[in-house]
């Protein structure tokens, strides 16, 4: 997806205010009395790469209302990231169902060290530096579920001392 949008003739350049990945579009079945009814679930990360970030899974009876669904969805469940120096304030190791994910603070200019689905959350919500391990469950789901408990488990400034 582009980041810019062209609108209006007069070719003034309006900024998108999320950016949206999908991380994973899945055909799915459900047996019925006439037989298998197929439908498309999509996992999709919108992030504003500046300390929000959501996500969001949905089923549709196709691809683009899947994932159409889901970023509504995604815009509906955002949070805000504390990012200190472009990375986390501290490590942290969260469990969700079988996936276990590690994140850990790392030094400017070391980049993300994270797998698909802890890469695509950590990059939307604007982290640049962090060390990741997914443990545990393989599953996208759980571990872009598990990433996104981890976020929410840092407090801002404001929060701590109200």
């Amino acid at each position: 997806m582009r980041p810019q949008q062209r609108q209006g003739r007069d070719k003034e350049f309006v900024k998108r205010e999320f950016e949206t990945k999908v991380v994973e579009i899945k055909r799915v079945t459900r047996v019925v009395a006439g037989g298998k009814r197929m439908r498309f679930r999509a996992l999709v990360v919108t992030g504003d790469k500046n300390g929000r970030v959501g996500i969001g899974l949905k089923k549709g009876a196709d691809v683009a209302e899947a994932v159409a669904k889901a970023t509504a969805q995604s815009r509906k469940t955002m949070v805000k990231v504390p990012i200190k120096d472009g990375t986390i304030p501290h490590a942290v190791k969260i469990k969700y169902k079988a996936a276990v994910v590690f994140l850990k603070p790392a030094k400017t200019g070391s980049g993300i060290t994270a797998g698909g689905p802890v890469r695509a959350v950590v990059n939307l919500a604007g982290v640049k530096n962090i060390s990741s391990k997914m443990l545990g469950a393989s599953n996208k789901v759980s571990n872009v579920r598990a990433t996104f408990e981890a976020l929410k488990t840092f407090k801002m400034k404001d929060e701590i001392h109200a």
